[in-house]
């Protein structure tokens, strides 16, 4: 066969497979959910009451929300053997895995983390989704939160809320992967496994930062920000916007949704438009800012816990020609890296969260998993 021939047929598996562009860099290529898995699982909320965050700010009342399916069990000591906890990439929801190529694939019945048999915890962290966020009143006046204050909240909504004491298996995608390694060397003993998809155990530098600054200041540079108290979406959010598909999708993705001008335009624009109408530009400052800090390199030889790290191939956020992450997993000798390479089915970020991509190597981890 010809390489054009290949190509042809490599970017018709692709237009076949490619769903609508929903998502965050967090959680790019995310479908729609499902109508079935759309109402499945319990959603609650859990309010801390006088939460104080590492810079010394306090919110009288941090809510929680969450979304949990099946139901904990506990061994002879009252230790919590089969909760596993999914944290969501930047600008997403727990909400976010519900979805039929997400959660059909892992939680059904008969599959891997089937609820059936399993805990499964799907937090909304702080500033998105249905937890106290920015929008919801104080716009520029909310707490600076951090991935810190975002995992010691976790950790609270577990052990204070649903009272889990363990997990056993800790997994997280893109900003929730970041929140892996962090979960890792402040909780070492807290799970038995941690499988962190698409990011970096170390400073977000180089391409990352910058893509993350340009989009930021053209919300803050805007005068239609107005220091936050803005009525109406300032333009600049847009601008926001488009940085972030480019850097979180990946180019034979895009070429395969627009393969002719007429409908490269109608794509984007019609998820510039939904993004538009979906998000707030306070909220998403805050989501991109609170990674300004995370740096877990320094605490690496702390994580305890066996790992599963993979990134994809064609992973724009996180390009594997750095070579970052193979040295960074080098310097945890129970971390097994796989750089996943490109197919039909990668979606560049956005692999994350498309098990039948990375299922097998979760498979193979868990059965590794000692038993306890």
């Amino acid at each position: 066969m010809s390489r054009a021939s290949l190509l042809r047929l490599r970017l018709g598996s692709l237009l076949l497979a490619s769903s609508a562009v929903t998502a965050s860099v967090g959680n790019a290529q995310t479908p729609a959910p499902a109508a079935g898995w759309a109402r499945a699982g319990t959603q609650g909320d859990y309010v801390v009451r006088d939460f104080t965050f590492r810079s010394g700010e306090r919110l009288p009342e941090l809510r929680l929300h969450y979304t949990t399916l099946g139901t904990p069990q506990r061994d002879a000591s009252g230790i919590v053997r089969n909760a596993v906890m999914v944290l969501h990439g930047t600008g997403g929801t727990g909400r976010s895995f519900m979805s039929a190529t997400y959660a059909g694939e892992l939680f059904a019945p008969g599959k891997l983390l089937d609820s059936a048999k399993y805990f499964i915890v799907l937090p909304d962290g702080i500033g998105h989704g249905g937890s106290s966020k920015p929008s919801d009143g104080l716009h520029a006046r909310f707490p600076k939160y951090t991935y810190d204050d975002m995992v010691a909240a976790q950790h609270r909504l577990l052990t204070e809320h649903l009272h889990v004491n363990h997990l056993r298996l800790l997994m997280g995608t893109s900003m929730g992967c970041m929140h892996g390694w962090v979960w890792g060397y402040t909780y070492p003993q807290f799970m038995d496994g941690l499988a962190p998809l698409a990011c970096v155990p170390g400073p977000i530098v180089g391409r990352n930062r910058m893509i993350r600054t340009m989009a930021m200041d053209a919300i803050r540079n805007d005068p239609a920000w107005k220091d936050g108290e803005y009525t109406s979406a300032p333009p600049g959010l847009r601008a926001a916007q488009m940085m972030l598909f480019i850097m979180s999708s990946a180019p034979l993705v895009q070429h395969a949704q627009g393969p002719t001008r007429e409908k490269a335009d109608s794509v984007i624009r019609a998820y510039l438009d939904g993004r538009m109408a979906t998000t707030d530009a306070n909220d998403f400052l805050y989501q991109f800012n609170a990674s300004r800090d995370y740096d877990p390199s320094p605490q690496l030889s702390r994580i305890t816990a066996p790992a599963l790290y993979m990134n994809s191939a064609d992973d724009e956020v996180n390009p594997p020609e750095l070579g970052v992450a193979e040295r960074y997993a080098a310097m945890m000798p129970r971390t097994k890296f796989i750089l996943l390479p490109i197919t039909p089915d990668t979606r560049g970020h956005g692999t994350h969260t498309v098990p039948k991509v990375w299922g097998g190597y979760l498979s193979d981890f868990l059965a590794a998993l000692p038993q306890r």
